[in-house]
């Protein structure tokens, strides 16, 4: 028989009692195995998400999620990663990646799907027609090395018991917990083999952490357990009050980072992605300077190399590269209606969160996990925080099919009322970047 219960770690927990490292390990066995079922599972996470976990709890979950599989060696202090916490419009990855790897730094990305109302790497990659995200760890590997860099979706070898856990976050309404997301972080960034990671932790409204607080509580956790495991870590803290970029979905979010590898770099997802970028050049010490790494990833999308890797990328994983000079190419719905200004004045707040409901709305998000994406639809917000705006001005394009246009219709109706603020005054602006953290 053995020594520990289910029922006695979720009670243990749900009293605020901490765990030990047995318990956990026993737990995530249990899980993998089916000896734990997945309501017993949504309690402890409950648990946790209430009472939380200290930074030795934090660090054995994390092992045991990282340890639940395969995990990936790769020498070098060049093999870096990026990680962002998620939010409206994030899509920096397709940019800082191809940058970082035309300067000469290792870059393999394992990414997610959609969780709650932010949209997921693997799901916009997937737009791109052919590309396949579902290849052999062995094969990602090799990529990696020969190109500089290689996109991966989760899959059952790497951190297991983090994908199980991972989707019942989404379903149990637990996603904003410390502990549990430094875990389901680290345990895949770790069992991929990287020695550093850049994190950019959103903060916001479109984002799971709405103040600097939270977000510095984050990284912070974050910051220990990966100083524990021996990585290198340094966590950006970015504003996300409003989407990043201008683009929401999936299609025309690859868009948009084709024309920042194009060179049209006057936006705030061409600045985040060159600081992220930069980060990574100079954690891998192919600069001796913040201040130079980021001038060889401003030139590497200037001589077209950052471009280059990105569409050597697509091609060694089976995408097609055409849509690069022709968007015509990727799953574009057809019909748009726009939201225009109800009056003059100055923008002064955008809810992000809104934009990403709107999305699922329009099934461009998922409801539950099994749900089929459309891939097609989207938004385009047509004005930023502290612009001035004319009445009727266009302030979002819905893109969406002819046969949803009764939804816009009703869709419309909710976001004239709550998804623009209009005021005489501008407001102060809120920074990009509220503040960069690193290891002590």
């Amino acid at each position: 028989m053995s020594e520990f219960s289910a029922y006695q770690i979720i009670d243990q927990k749900k009293r605020g009692q901490k765990l030990s490292s047995s318990q956990i390990q026993w737990f995530i066995n249990g899980l993998q195995q089916g000896e734990v079922q997945d309501y017993q599972a949504s309690a402890l996470l409950m648990a946790i998400y209430l009472n939380g976990m200290d930074p030795e709890e934090t660090y054995h979950l994390t092992n045991c999620m990282m340890n639940s599989g395969k995990t990936l060696h790769f020498s070098g202090q060049h093999f870096i990663d990026k990680h962002s916490t998620g939010g409206i419009g994030d899509k920096t990855s397709f940019i800082l990646a191809p940058i970082a790897a035309a300067c000469g730094v290792k870059v393999p990305m394992m990414a997610g799907r959609g969780l709650g109302f932010t949209g997921g790497t693997v799901d916009k990659v997937e737009s791109i027609p052919g590309f396949q995200t579902e290849i052999s760890l062995k094969r990602f590997t090799q990529l990696v090395r020969k190109n500089g860099l290689a996109l991966i979706g989760q899959t059952q070898e790497i951190a297991p018991a983090d994908k199980k856990l991972y989707a019942l976050r989404d379903v149990t309404a637990t996603i904003e917990s410390v502990p549990l997301i430094t875990a389901s972080i680290l345990s895949k960034k770790l069992a991929e083999g990287t020695q550093g990671i850049v994190m950019d932790i959103k903060v916001g409204s479109g984002a799971f952490m709405k103040t600097s607080k939270e977000a510095t509580e984050l990284a912070q956790s974050l910051l220990k357990t990966s100083k524990l495991f021996k990585r290198k870590m340094i966590t950006v803290l970015s504003n996300m009050d409003q989407p990043l970029g201008q683009s929401i979905g999936h299609s025309v979010e690859i868009i948009e980072c084709v024309e920042i590898l194009k060179g049209h770099l006057q936006s705030d997802l061409s600045e985040l992605s060159i600081v992220l970028a930069a980060h990574m050049i100079h954690m891998a010490q192919k600069a001796d300077s913040f201040a130079k790494a980021k001038k060889m990833a401003i030139q590497s999308i200037q001589d077209g190399s950052a471009l280059q890797k990105f569409e050597l990328m697509i091609k060694a994983q089976g995408g097609k590269t055409h849509f690069i000079n022709d968007y015509k190419k990727l799953p574009i719905a057809k019909k748009k209606t726009i939201l225009r200004a109800s009056q003059s004045g100055y923008l002064t707040k955008i809810d992000s969160r809104l934009l990403g409901e709107t999305l699922i709305a329009l099934g461009g998000g998922r409801v539950q996990t099994s749900s089929k994406l459309d891939l097609s639809v989207g938004l385009e917000v047509l004005c930023k925080t502290n612009q001035p705006v004319k009445k009727n001005q266009a302030l979002l394009e819905i893109i969406h099919h002819s046969k949803q246009q009764a939804l816009v219709n009703k869709l419309s109706q909710t976001l004239k009322k709550r998804l623009f603020t209009i005021s005489t005054r501008a407001v102060p602006a809120t920074p990009l970047i509220l503040k960069t953290l690193k290891q002590r």
